[in-house]
């Protein structure tokens, strides 16, 4: 026999951040550039998507994936934002936006990631890059196998920069949407891309962030932005909410503006329309009884995501069932399956969350067993 728990909560109230906007269909939307995704950071659900995987030139925004090496980098311990890096005669050679590094200077990690993320500069891009791999090349090709781990199976890189101009470096809507994810997962790369205006070598040199939506749009939190001839205008944007954040890629805008433009329509839509509720009860789970243990009880926690992202217009009363059964026998592993927790909205099923063992529990042997009832039987 199997305990049904259930707990209902008013979701306007208590469990789903909203906003009282009036939904509109995706398909009102438009976005006067040739390629855009917009999807939910956690989740990595898409809500909208034109020519999603549309292969095309990225420019700058190439320097998301060169953000999330350094970034991995850095938590991973091997480098740290104090470093200091040395300008090499490729890097200082680099042309479009930089910040005119010469060649053997020394700047930090720290200002080099200001660099990169505010103004795009491609000399501190490539000084990072030498600093990891030893040199571009060697970069280029971490790049292309981190890009790969994440799923991009529609892009190739051929620098770090998106300089160049060549047919195979390419890549796509939904995948940089994809890599805009990853980084955004280290909180670290928000002290560089929420940066308006700030300075270098000592107030000497002035930046001005080339992502106006970080001065122009609440909530922005980044991320990057992009243009040559070949590509046009290209941008990857985020902004959070109350708990909610959102990713805008706009790829081969005309204009600057229209990138712009439809990376606010995008997130506009968003934030009116979508929410992220919980995908956890505001009640502990209780602990599962398991005969034939070395301990009596199992304690329950929760698998898969913590969140999902719902239609405001599909919300009602939210409610949780949860499924254990009364009793386990052992042995129990940890992470096995014990039991499930089902979502209702308005009395529909949104979705179904598996309810883990939190810790193994080992059978008893013989002897110990003996030795309880021995214990028992003698025991005061």
């Amino acid at each position: 026999m199997k305990r049904i728990l259930i707990l209902t909560v008013i979701v306007a109230m208590l469990s789903c951040r909203a906003y009282a906007v009036e939904k509109v269909g995706a398909d009102s939307i438009t976005v006067p550039a040739s390629s855009a995704v917009l999807m939910e950071k956690n989740s990595g659900e898409v809500i909208y998507e034109k020519n999603a995987h549309a292969k095309m030139a990225p420019a700058s925004v190439t320097k998301v994936m060169t953000l999330l090496l350094v970034m991995e980098e850095i938590e991973s311990g091997r480098m740290s934002e104090s470093d200091m890096v040395t300008c090499s005669a490729h890097a200082s050679s680099m042309g479009g936006s930089q910040i005119w590094l010469e060649e053997g200077e020394q700047m930090s990690v720290h200002d080099m990631l200001k660099a990169v993320s505010v103004v795009s500069a491609n000399d501190c891009a490539v000084a990072l890059a030498e600093h990891i791999a030893g040199s571009e090349e060697s970069f280029v090709a971490r790049m292309n196998e981190r890009a790969a781990e994440l799923g991009m199976s529609d892009t190739h890189f051929v620098d770090c920069t998106g300089l160049t101009d060549s047919a195979e470096h390419y890549t796509t809507a939904y995948d940089i949407a994809l890599m805009s994810r990853k980084l955004l997962e280290y909180d670290r790369i928000r002290n560089y891309t929420t940066i308006w205006m700030d300075t270098l070598r000592d107030g000497k040199a002035q930046l001005v962030n080339t992502n106006k939506l970080i001065r122009f749009y609440k909530g922005a939190t980044g991320l990057k932005t992009g243009f040559t001839t070949n590509a046009m205008y290209c941008l990857s944007a985020s902004a959070e909410r109350d708990g909610n954040e959102y990713i805008a890629v706009v790829m081969h805008a005309a204009t600057s503006v229209d990138r712009f433009e439809s990376a606010k329509t995008l997130l506009n839509y968003a934030f009116a329309n979508y929410t992220v509720c919980p995908l956890r009860s505001p009640d502990a789970l209780p602990p599962v009884r398991v005969a034939l243990g070395e301990r009596d009880s199992v304690q329950p926690v929760y698998g898969g995501e913590s969140g999902m992202l719902i239609e405001k217009s599909k919300l009602g009363k939210l409610s949780y069932e949860f499924s254990l059964p009364e009793s386990l026998e052992a042995p129990v592993s940890a992470n096995e399956q014990i039991g499930e927790m089902i979502v209702y909205s308005g009395g529909s099923e949104l979705t179904r969350v598996p309810l883990l063992a939190g810790n193994d529990v080992n059978r008893l042997t013989f002897f110990k067993l003996y030795g309880r009832l021995i214990e028992r039987i003698f025991g005061g």
